[in-house]
């Protein structure tokens, strides 16, 4: 008998005994590949050129607003296609600060965030009352209503020409942010702390009940649960990180138009969130590739940023399913394989 050998009766921790989740890397391989990108954007604009870190921020502009996507798609099971709305929302209260002379950075992030979470609650009663397909097509209601009052308002918004504002500054006294790594920094700050504001956000209880609602709502509502107004407490959140994303946009281009709030930033947002799977690490993921194929490897190939999107679009939704059945071949054991 050798010694490593347990005897009957011996109970031996799971947690010494179970073997690695199959396709799920190592703990010490997942930290030392997260320090390596965590390092690599910290030194990103001492690694590239300007423009390649001015696209590197608004990557993570919309990174903010696929993660506020996720929020009602992956998590709560809305599909939503208005949250460019609530961006817009945060940016235009960012630039109405900027030109009354309030550039202080975080004063805007928190305003904007504010504007979004309001103009969320009060859409909220409005856009719950469907679900499915006819909640898809409320928010796209939502959102085009929101853009064509932002091209009419003219005296407030600039209409179509849009508003110019001066750079940010991050504290009261200090220069403002004008070169491209320093408001890449910025923006990455900022992303760094709504993405740690995300993660408790998705270890509370309001993120188990709104994934419940998403698997069985009926069961929900018959188990006492207020289902309406915890969704609402859910797209109420999701605005304001939306609102949040429209202050970093403005802090990025200095700059925000009706154009902003269109169709296509609606778009890219729900197909970022589509390929990040349900999770938010998947979204801010799925908003650099997205980025990378439209502006970074678009731009490189005269133009064809559109038709890059759609090849995305058709390798996550004919992709993911296909490789779902790889893995299940995978790990089935091979008939009459001897035991």
């Amino acid at each position: 008998m050798t010694t490593g050998t347990a005897t009957a009766g011996t109970a031996v921790p799971a947690h010494q005994t179970a073997p690695p989740a199959p396709g799920r890397p190592r703990p010490g391989l997942r930290a030392g590949l997260t320090g390596c990108i965590g390092l690599g954007a910290l030194l990103l604009p001492a690694l590239t050129d300007a423009y390649t870190v001015s696209l590197a921020s608004t990557a993570l502009v919309l990174a903010v607003l696929a993660m506020s996507t996720q929020l009602l798609v992956g998590v709560a099971g809305l599909p939503s296609f208005g949250q460019a709305a609530y961006l817009g929302v945060g940016a235009y209260t960012a630039a109405l600060l900027a030109e009354a002379g309030l550039t202080l950075g975080p004063v805007q992030l928190v305003a904007a965030a504010a504007a979004g979470a309001v103009t969320a609650a009060a859409t909220a009663p409005l856009v719950l009352r469907t679900r499915a397909t006819a909640f898809l097509m409320t928010t796209f209601a939502v959102q085009s209503l929101t853009a064509t009052i932002a091209a009419r308002w003219s005296t407030v918004t600039g209409g179509d020409e849009g508003m110019h504002t001066p750079p940010v500054s991050v504290w009261p006294g200090t220069a403002p942010l004008t070169g491209a790594g320093y408001v890449y920094w910025y923006t990455l700050g900022c992303f760094l702390l709504l993405a740690a504001a995300v993660a408790v956000l998705m270890r509370s209880r309001l993120a188990l009940i709104l994934r419940g609602c998403a698997d069985h709502e009926t069961r929900m509502a018959a188990l006492g649960h207020h289902v309406t107004a915890e969704l609402a407490a859910g797209y109420t959140a999701a605005g304001a990180l939306a609102g949040a994303g429209g202050a970093l946009l403005v802090a990025v281009n200095r700059y925000v138009s009706p154009a902003d709030l269109g169709f296509e930033i609606a778009a890219v947002a729900l197909l970022a969130a589509a390929i990040g799977a349900g999770t938010m690490t998947g979204a801010v993921v799925g908003a650099i590739a997205v980025v990378a194929a439209r502006d970074l490897v678009g731009g490189a190939t005269g133009g064809h940023a559109p038709a890059l999107l759609g090849a995305l679009f058709l390798v996550v939704a004919y992709g993911r399913p296909l490789a779902r059945h790889l893995t299940r071949l995978r790990r089935t054991p091979a008939e009459g394989k001897p035991s």
